[in-house]
């Protein structure tokens, strides 16, 4: 193919690069440098993940872990611009300020659709297996481009913001990717056997109605524990959806699959753990509750999760 996944890991991982580069350089940071080797870590994560053995991969994760565990992640001086420069610029481009934001859908949507199974000579255009996720890289891209031409900015620029934004984030922002490696490490040593012979043990298993309420909540609560349904899907999935919804009952892997990551996501508002959903917005929004967001999603999240345990049992009879 012409543009595979790992152009947009590679893209993602410069971009940390370059700002780790400022980290280093920030004499406002009283971290400096070990904040600045915790984002070039992550920067090479992402520009080499798939050409460093995984145990040097493992030994670079160990590294990040101690840094933050250490205190040695702290935020720095970003020289924003002030209130009143902020209110000039958004009076002077006005409602064009929305342009770039809404052109990652849109742009998205175009690649997803209009470009499956185009090909350029002998390669596909977008990377079949990932089309939508290449899409949406591309889409940011394209919406950075134009929005940089909207607002004049120079080519630094993005890279400073991305900085920003990402120690903004702090270490919450690496959750995602190795929560969901843990959930592939929990499934190759053998948890979703176990989830399995459990539920077989708790639950009739003869029942659709009863096997479909294990996974939604299992999914939820994996979740929970986990801060990710990244994590919980191949444990769940292994120990519970393949040798019994689409094994025993014949489920459509589709619908399981959506249903299942929705359930998850049930779990994802009401825990600690998915720090990057619940802990970081309430840090940025200064909240003196920090489980506040948590309380306030709880109760929408159990009647979401009621919703999708009696969808999938539906679309699964």
């Amino acid at each position: 193919m012409w543009i595979s996944m790992e152009a947009i890991y590679v893209f993602l991982g410069l971009i940390a690069l370059g700002g780790s580069l400022f980290t280093f350089v920030d004499k406002k940071n009283p971290r400096r440098f070990t904040s600045g080797l915790f984002y070039a870590l992550y920067g090479i994560s992402l520009l080499l993940g798939s050409i460093i053995p995984p145990f040097a991969m493992g030994l670079l994760v160990i590294v990040m872990v101690l840094i933050v565990g250490l205190g040695g992640l702290k935020v720095g001086s970003y020289g924003e611009a002030s209130a009143e420069e902020r209110r000039q610029n958004r009076q002077r481009l006005g409602n064009w300020l929305f342009v770039p934001a809404l052109l990652i859908p849109l742009l998205t949507i175009v690649g997803s659709l209009g470009f499956k199974d185009v090909k350029i000579g002998e390669l596909f255009v977008l990377d079949q297996k990932n089309i939508t996720l290449v899409s949406l890289g591309l889409a940011t891209l394209i919406s950075l481009l134009v929005g940089m031409a909207l607002t004049k900015s120079n080519p630094l620029t993005p890279v400073k913001e991305s900085r920003r934004l990402l120690e903004a984030i702090s270490w919450a922002a690496v959750l995602p990717q190795m929560l969901a490696t843990l959930g592939t490490i929990f499934t190759s040593a053998g948890v979703g056997t176990v989830v399995s012979d459990l539920v077989a043990h708790v639950i009739p298993t003869h029942s659709l109605f009863w096997v479909v309420f294990a996974y939604c909540v299992g999914m939820a609560l994996f979740t929970m524990i986990m801060g990710n349904a990244f994590a919980a899907f191949p444990v769940m999935t292994a120990g519970i959806a393949i040798p019994l919804l689409i094994g025993q009952f014949g489920v459509d892997a589709n619908h399981l699959a959506a249903i299942g990551m929705f359930a998850g996501y049930c779990g994802t508002l009401m825990t600690p753990m998915a720090a990057n959903f619940n802990i970081v917005p309430a840090a940025l929004l200064d909240l003196k509750d920090k489980n506040h967001v948590i309380r306030v999603q709880f109760p929408t999240a159990l009647v979401l999760l009621a919703f999708n345990i009696i969808l999938l049992y539906l679309v699964s009879l």
